[in-house]
């Protein structure tokens, strides 16, 4: 099965990550971890499609490190207990690991619990992900261990940087009007996962003229607002 563009597309290191610059621009906190080839433990909190993900990814690469990712949704303890001896055994032969968990807020108390003595004596640097207030949904003794990192939704200059990119990617110009790309950034949301996966499919549905914004309505159904009803 093909990977989806938005992960054949992912940055290789921060220097290639869109946006955030709060973050990542050159005094931002994540960039001066980079700088100095030393990571703190992370909590990266924001909308889908923020680059919580690719930004974790990217930072392993940056400072070589071992990229282990895990699911809140689908792992538990012991997949917890079997990183952490793999990272033991990394860390004797001079490897470090990066452990990423997203969805960090499906973690119970007690499986947050037993992240904390690793993260304690340093058997891997932890980077959780969240779309959820961590002040409400994380245990305290795991938020003393980190650092807070809010995310942004990209905006449409970002979204339109990342639509010339995608460009230059796939090696093709996608069949929009310049008006429509500026529609379909605007539909997006912030959200650079639709915006290239409605770009994937743009470019693979053979339309025969450039679509302007109008067709383009037609041609993709609106993204849903993003929405929290039990949000701050």
């Amino acid at each position: 099965m093909t990977r989806p563009l938005a992960d054949l597309m992912r940055p290789n290191t921060i220097d290639e990550v869109i946006g955030q610059t709060n973050l990542l621009g050159e005094n931002g906190l994540v960039r001066r971890m980079v700088d100095n080839q030393r990571l703190s433990n992370l909590i990266l909190w924001g909308p889908p499609g923020c680059g919580k993900t690719t930004i974790a990814r990217a930072l392993a690469n940056s400072v070589d490190m071992d990229f282990v990712p895990l699911s809140a949704v689908f792992s538990g303890t012991a997949d917890i207990k079997k990183v952490m001896e793999a990272a033991k055994m990394n860390r004797e032969i001079g490897r470090n690991t990066l452990l990423f968990i997203d969805e960090i807020h499906r973690f119970n108390k007690t499986q947050q619990d037993t992240l904390l003595p690793y993260l304690e004596d340093g058997t891997v640097t932890f980077i959780g992900a969240t779309t959820e207030n961590p002040s409400f949904n994380l245990n305290n003794a795991l938020l003393s261990r980190c650092h807070i990192c809010v995310l942004k939704p990209l905006c449409t200059t970002d979204l339109l940087t990342l639509t010339g990119r995608a460009e230059t990617f796939l090696g093709k110009k996608i069949p929009l009007t310049n008006d429509a790309k500026i529609h379909l950034c605007q539909m997006a949301d912030g959200d650079a996962r639709f915006l290239l996966n409605s770009i994937e499919y743009i470019s693979s549905a053979k339309f025969k003229k450039d679509l302007t914004p109008e067709k383009l309505d037609s041609a993709i159904q609106k993204r849903a607002p993003m929405s929290d009803k039990d949000g701050d």
